[in-house]
C-alpha cells in the first residue's frame, strides 16, 4: 500500500506531498521523503558508485526502512517524484507504471496556464487523480 507520494523541485523544494496515512504518521513520512532526496542526489550525481549509467527516470529502490521502501523517479527537468510504500514483494513493473502516471497527472497540472512554475502545486483536480492512482495501485497489487 503507498503511504506517501512526493513532488520534489529540481532545487530540492517540495512541490506536492500527500500522505495516506493517520496524522501521526504524517511527519515521519515528510521526514523519509526528505532523506531520500540525498539518495536521488547520490544517484544522479555519482553513476559510478551507484551502479549502471542513469539512462531512464524510474530510480527504482532507494533505500528500504524497516516498515517502508522509498523509490524514486526523476523527470527530464530534474524534478523528482518520490513514493514511499509498505508493501515489500513490489514488481519494479508496478512501480514504473505507477510513476508513468504519476507523471502525466503531474504533467497536465504544470501545464495550467494558471500554475506558476516552482510553486507548490494546488490543484484539486490533481490531487484527486493521485488519490485514484494510489487507490488503484493499491487494488491492483493486491490482487
Amino acid at each position: 500500500m503507498i503511504v506517501c507520494v512526493a513532488v520534489v523541485g529540481h532545487q530540492n523544494n517540495p512541490l506536492y506531498i500527500q500522505s495516506f496515512t493517520e496524522a501521526d504518521d504524517a511527519l515521519k513520512l515528510h521526514h523519509i521523503v526528505h532523506c531520500s532526496l540525498d539518495v536521488v542526489d547520490e544517484k544522479v550525481n555519482n553513476p559510478k558508485k551507484s551502479g549502471p549509467p542513469l539512462n531512464e527516470t524510474f530510480l527504482g529502490l532507494l533505500y528500504p526502512t524497516e516498515n517502508y521502501k522509498v523509490y524514486g523517479y526523476l523527470t527530464n527537468t530534474k524534478v523528482k517524484f518520490i513514493m514511499v510504500t509498505t508493501d515489500l514483494d513490489v514488481r519494479d513493473a508496478d512501480v514504473r507504471n505507477f510513476f508513468r502516471r504519476f507523471h502525466t497527472a503531474y504533467v497536465d497540472a504544470v501545464s495550467n496556464p494558471f500554475h506558476v512554475p516552482g510553486k507548490k502545486i494546488a490543484s484539486r483536480v490533481f490531487a484527486e487523480r493521485v488519490g485514484t492512482l494510489v487507490k488503484s495501485y493499491g487494488l491492483r497489487s493486491e490482487v
